[in-house]
């Protein structure tokens, strides 16, 4: 979701630091519905691959200035997560700085609110979990648990000799893409479209407290822009940011919204009827391929676009999930966003990608 922003982003002629030549990296081919004007070069790489790695991002070393890693390995062991996750940014670090004449001079590192939480989707950790207490701050020590976040900032900050960096620690994130492991708002799009093709009430999936308490996301358009601030800007360099929109809302009211984009009936939260999200959803994977057939969209299958075992964890959480974002406008950074009227656009913008289908 933030690598699509970031692209676009970087090819705006107001683009701080700009004009930019950006190479983009994946494990796979660029889908469909990925504009290939963003990219002045694609390079598809397993970074898993140490050997892979080195031999087609080395000969690159002399002209990529700025990494912006977004790469996320995702599994049900945190301890995994960190091998992983850890393996892939530091083969992409020592191919980039294995010459003498390396030009890469910062990077930018994108973590999330776990930083604060700990590694909540660990079944066999996360019921040990103390959270810090909102709104989460910069400042805050590290939870005792393992975490790839902390390991990932670890090898970057590692590089301090050789490279500046900045840290962007990220909500929920709202964004377009067919190809984010934890995206939200299309997971909860295809629940409602669901709901509405087989007349299913589109019901709250978190609990009370979640409903009713303040939450927090971050626009990807909002990310960008706070990623290539800190990467040119003095101030900003070897620091780490909270981003999000510099609003909260509550979930009662972005249920509202989602509504009111799809259509559906609003139903009120019951905490004493009894739902079951992710159960409701693991058989519905032939209803959403129907809607992709009969829509004309690009071919998804719902086990791949979606994170309800995610947003069932999420949302479930007693805690008010809100970032500070002082550190971020005291070092000069301003950027905002409208969370509820960002909601329909974002749906707009999937529906032009042909991901989601056009009103009906």
């Amino acid at each position: 979701m933030v690598g699509v922003a970031l692209a676009e982003a970087f090819k705006k002629p107001t683009a701080l630091g700009g004009p930019w030549t950006v190479y983009g990296v994946s494990r796979r081919t660029l889908p469909p519905w990925f504009p290939s004007s963003f990219l002045d070069k694609y390079i598809m790489l397993d970074t898993l691959n140490k050997e892979n790695t080195y031999e087609i991002l080395s000969p690159l070393s002399t002209q990529i200035t700025h990494v912006f890693w977004f790469a996320l390995s995702v599994n049900e062991s945190e301890e995994l997560n960190v091998s992983l996750n850890s393996t892939m940014l530091s083969n992409v670090l020592t191919a980039l700085t294995s010459s003498s004449s390396s030009k890469l001079c910062h990077v930018t590192l994108q973590t999330g609110t776990k930083q604060y939480m700990g590694p909540i989707f660990d079944s066999s950790l996360s019921s040990e979990l103390v959270p810090h207490d909102a709104p989460f701050r910069e400042e805050y020590p590290r939870v005792p648990f393992p975490n790839f976040y902390y390991a990932l900032e670890d090898i970057v900050t590692s590089y301090q000799q050789s490279f500046t960096y900045s840290i962007h620690r990220a909500s929920i994130i709202i964004g377009a893409s067919a190809r984010s492991y934890f995206n939200t708002l299309l997971s909860l799009s295809i629940y409602a479209l669901v709901c509405k093709r087989e007349n299913y009430p589109f019901r709250y999936v978190g609990n009370k407290y979640s409903w009713e308490h303040f939450w927090d996301v971050s626009d990807a358009r909002v990310l960008a822009e706070q990623q290539i601030w800190a990467s040119v800007t003095k101030q900003a360099k070897n620091q780490a940011f909270n981003c999000t929109n510099g609003d909260v809302f509550t979930w009662k009211t972005l249920w509202k919204v989602l509504c009111d984009v799809f259509d559906v009936e609003f139903v009120p939260f019951d905490e004493n009827e009894k739902f079951d999200f992710v159960d409701f959803m693991k058989n519905k994977g032939d209803v959403w391929d129907a809607i992709v057939e009969e829509n004309g969209l690009h071919k998804t299958k719902m086990e791949e676009v979606t994170c309800f075992s995610a947003i069932d964890v999420t949302l479930k959480l007693k805690i008010q999930h809100v970032c500070s974002m002082n550190k971020s406008r005291d070092f000069g950074f301003h950027g905002y966003a409208n969370t509820l009227a960002s909601i329909e656009p974002w749906v707009q913008r999937l529906r032009q990608m042909k991901i989601l289908p056009k009103t009906w």
